[in-house]
């Protein structure tokens, strides 16, 4: 409501005013319209009921632009790049942040933060740095962390039991059939039920990204190359990738990435990501699945294979522990004519009020009033899971050429791995000289 700015003589005068200013600022909230752009997928409808709440308070009306995640990245960044006013607010992916921040597409909310009282703190370091930061680790924020997210597992928990199975890995592998907890555990229990009759059906040990196309075989393979000790660059020189990128660790675990999708998955499943892998598994073809967290409270409600028929994990370790973060934050778009009434959208999110109601109803907190509630990690079956994959996220490169990036590893890593060109070393070697010449392009090395 703005104040009125022109004294009126006499109690009644000025009690008409302010009926009047009340109902013009009214009228003016009911005449606005924002716009939110993001992926079309279930966080998303639970996100249009949550909103209505904000409508409800301010008067300010939503619109929602959804767009499939096959298509999202290339649609909405065309739509940032050519300055185009479809959206007031974005759910951006968190590789584009710095992108958007340096190129003048997201509205910088150090001050806005400061002025509503909005803390950093207040969120999940991981998803502060991972969705709102650039440069990483400095204080500027592009973004407030609106859907934490990260690479998790299920299976299928009534098959694990089954005493017949039971029995028969432990006469194989000596020890109890379990949810794997490193990458050889893994690989015996995937290679186990490849191929096994179960129920009357042939069944298949796992389901991992193989998608080539915009980023699934990257978001797949890095959950292997992190706990094997891949590293982006030398930490004590950015943007050093020799012997990291491609370390004998890398190559190993690259290696072994191949040998799961070679000896643990379904046939066919050549250029697969997330709609593939939830039709594996609700289908009953493979034991276990990774995917994104964001997906596991619809496949727990499944009526085929949640309840009692699933189980969750987190990402399996190996030398060291690592898996790929995923999630988005919400930045109001620079060239909107809504930037008001868009900030205003971001203050109520922020609250702790809103971000409890937005956990319960579907979406995926990043706050700390959600995560750190002593019910969180019971409040559904893979919480636990959850908070213990925030606790070890590393995510892709998130400078402003994420694109050229991302798309030499999609070609590296499918190239080897479901194309069976070359070897894994050759691979990762030409991966550290593609990425090189962005860099060196870019001005940031030589």
């Amino acid at each position: 409501m703005k104040s009125i700015s022109k004294m009126l003589p006499g109690v009644l005068a000025l009690a008409t005013a302010t009926v009047l200013g009340l109902t013009s600022a009214n009228v003016q909230a009911q005449d606005k319209t924002i716009t939110l752009c993001w992926a079309a997928w279930d966080p998303a409808n639970a996100l249009v009921e949550l909103s209505k709440d904000f409508t409800a308070k301010s008067g300010v009306k939503m619109k929602f632009e959804f767009v499939p995640w096959t298509n999202f990245a290339d649609r909405m960044l065309n739509e940032l790049n050519s300055k185009g006013k479809l959206c007031d607010l974005i759910i951006g992916d968190s590789q584009w942040i710095g992108g958007s921040a340096e190129q003048g597409h997201y509205v910088k909310l150090n001050d806005f933060f400061a002025k509503e009282g909005i803390k950093m703190t207040d969120f999940a370091p991981a998803t502060v740095v991972g969705y709102a930061e650039w440069p990483k680790n400095t204080p500027n924020y592009w973004a407030l962390p609106a859907m934490a997210d990260a690479v998790g597992w299920t299976y299928r928990k009534d098959w694990f039991a089954k005493p017949e199975i039971q029995a028969e890995f432990k006469g194989k592998y000596k020890r109890d059939l379990a949810p794997p907890k490193t990458w050889t555990e893994f690989k015996e229990v995937s290679e186990f039920f490849q191929g096994k009759t179960i129920d009357g059906k042939k069944v298949y040990g796992a389901y991992i990204f193989t998608e080539r196309g915009s980023e699934g075989i990257t978001m797949g393979v890095t959950n292997v190359l992190y706990p094997f000790g891949f590293k982006y660059e030398d930490p004590k020189k950015p943007y050093a990738m020799q012997g990291f990128v491609n370390s004998p660790d890398a190559v190993r675990g690259l290696e072994f990435y191949k040998s799961i999708y070679k000896g643990s998955t379904p046939p066919g499943l050549t250029n697969a990501y997330m709609g593939e892998g939830l039709d594996a598994f609700k289908s009953g073809q493979v034991a276990m699945m990774m995917n994104w967290f964001a997906f596991f409270p619809g496949l727990y409600k499944d009526p085929n294979v949640g309840g009692d028929k699933i189980g969750f994990f987190t990402n399996p370790s190996d030398k060291t522990k690592g898996v790929q973060l995923g999630g988005q934050g919400i930045s109001v778009v620079s060239y909107s004519a809504n930037r008001n009434e868009s900030l205003q959208y971001i203050k109520w999110f922020a609250s702790p009020e809103v971000q409890k109601k937005w956990q319960a109803i579907g979406g995926s907190s990043a706050a700390k009033a959600v995560l750190d509630d002593p019910g969180y990690p019971k409040s559904s079956p893979f919480a636990q899971a959850f908070l213990d994959s925030m606790g070890m996220v590393v995510d892709f490169w998130a400078e402003p050429s994420y694109a050229q990036l991302m798309l030499a590893m999609q070609k590296r890593t499918h190239d080897y791995v479901v194309a069976d060109k070359g070897t894994a070393k050759e691979a990762l070697d030409a991966l550290v000289v593609d990425w090189g010449k962005v860099f060196k392009d870019d001005g940031k090395s030589k």
